[in-house]
């Protein structure tokens, strides 16, 4: 599986980390910045990640800033995406089973390391459920009509 990344200065370290963690689940990545710790707008490379996800490019985005909530604001406004902004491992898991995202959002400020890891891991594995929640995925996608 191919993973877009990207994240604002906020993020930099934890995607630093969700890299090493990518490459030992032996998952692909594409990173869309940023690349260092100066200060830079979230929005470019939240929308970046997305777009990748979007167009093909990537098979899931994760998208990091330092409270998770503009750059999956950010993500969101791409056509086609499902960002969701998970705080643990259960929203992790949920926004996939009900919701099919196929973006998950994480605020460094708020997410250690390992938690963030268990996230990826969780995501990443976890098959969307269908049924009635198909229904519902497809109504909310039709709101972008």
């Amino acid at each position: 599986m191919k993973i877009a990344l990207g994240c604002d200065h906020g993020g930099y370290e934890l995607k630093q980390h969700i890299i090493k963690v990518l490459e030992k689940l032996g998952h692909e990545y594409g990173d869309f910045g940023c690349y260092n710790l100066d200060s830079c707008d979230y929005p470019d490379f939240g929308a970046a990640a997305a777009r990748a996800v979007a167009e093909g490019k990537c098979d899931k985005g994760i998208v990091i800033c330092t409270t998770g909530i503009g750059i999956s604001i950010a993500a969101n406004k791409v056509k086609g995406i499902r960002c969701a902004h998970c705080a643990d491992c259960l929203q992790a898991e949920m926004t996939r089973k009900h919701n099919d995202a196929n973006m998950m959002a994480i605020g460094a400020g708020f997410t250690g390391k390992n938690m963030a890891e268990r996230m990826v891991e969780v995501f990443l594995s976890t098959e969307f459920e269908g049924g009635r929640h198909e229904r519902r995925v497809n109504k909310m996608m039709a709101l972008e009509g």
